[in-house]
């Protein structure tokens, strides 16, 4: 069976620089897994592989669409596979890197996901119903018509809730029971990075100071002149969505940087719903250790054959 090195976690714990490290061990190439990293220019705010970095190591799904462009779960499932299964035929090991749960474990679990088809006129019926009802009350549509989707959806998620309840009124079946799971023909070492809390909030705070230095503004207001706005589902991204709010008077620099940081805070939190420290299929890491990169180059060491 062919190998796969997964490294999965929080956002801003170390993961990329993780796989950087391990690159220049082993003969690997790296497959995003991060559901804002697919847009094209939105580079800061989502902490993308620089140039450098990427001509230094092959990187796969990232830049694939533009930010008002469609993209779902199901053309993820497909593209992952595809390309793991390339680098893998090529003799390389491929590394899936990402703090998205859905893309991660619909491509470590073989996932089987519907395809349906977007239906415009249902989502904007939808979205109205959330501006005027508030998103719990959309929540709580789709936990009546199917309780285990719902609780895998946080209530404020009104995209997820939308796409949800599409695929139901597009198949008359609830999504959870069309979701069923295929082995996939490749193993995983499953790399988990974590951090004391305290810890990794100063990391994401210190991440979010620095796309500043970077040029987060600027890549907002850019964004913005290309005709990308807010009610996209791209745009409304930590860091995109109150940058957009500042530029627009809606709020001052500063209110907009601490929210940033503490929708982030709650984005990491939320995180390890998915990746939870008591799975057993998970090799946990502390990053408090010093010694984090040789135990990973230990475990991959005893992993590949």
């Amino acid at each position: 069976m062919q190998s796969l090195i997964t490294i999965i976690g929080p956002t801003a714990v170390g993961k990329s620089d993780l796989a950087m490290y391990i690159a220049k061990h082993f003969p690997v190439e790296i497959v995003n897994a991060d559901s804002r990293q697919i847009y094209r220019y939105m580079n800061i705010g989502t902490s993308k592989p620089t140039p450098d970095e990427q001509q230094r190591v092959p990187h796969h799904l990232i830049d694939l669409i533009n930010p008002d462009q469609n993209f779902n779960l199901a053309m993820y499932h497909r593209l992952a596979i595809e390309h793991i299964n390339s680098i893998q035929e090529n003799g390389r090991i491929p590394i899936l890197v990402g703090g998205s749960g859905l893309y991660v474990w619909s491509t470590l679990e073989g996932w089987a996901i519907p395809h349906v088809a977007p239906d415009y006129t249902l989502r904007r019926e939808l979205e109205l119903f959330a501006e005027q009802e508030g998103s719990t009350a959309l929540h709580q549509k789709l936990e009546q018509i199917d309780s285990m989707a719902a609780s895998k959806i946080h209530p404020r998620n009104v995209r997820r809730i939308i796409r949800a309840l599409e695929i139901y009124y597009g198949t008359g079946k609830q999504p959870s029971g069309l979701r069923h799971k295929q082995a996939p023909e490749f193993s995983s070492l499953i790399i988990g990075l974590t951090a004391e809390r305290n810890e990794l909030y100063s990391r994401i705070d210190q991440r979010v100071g620095k796309m500043v230095e970077q040029g987060l503004v600027e890549e907002v207001k850019n964004l913005s002149e290309m005709g990308y706005n807010s009610s996209l589902p791209s745009m409304s991204s930590i860091g995109y969505n109150q940058i957009y709010q500042f530029l627009q008077g809606q709020l001052t620099f500063s209110t907009a940087l601490e929210k940033i940081k503490n929708e982030t805070h709650r984005l990491a939190r939320h995180q390890y719903a998915w990746f939870q420290l008591k799975d057993e299929r998970i090799h946990w890491l502390d990053t408090g250790s010093n010694d984090i990169k040789k135990k990973a180059i230990e475990l991959i060491t005893r992993y590949i054959p």
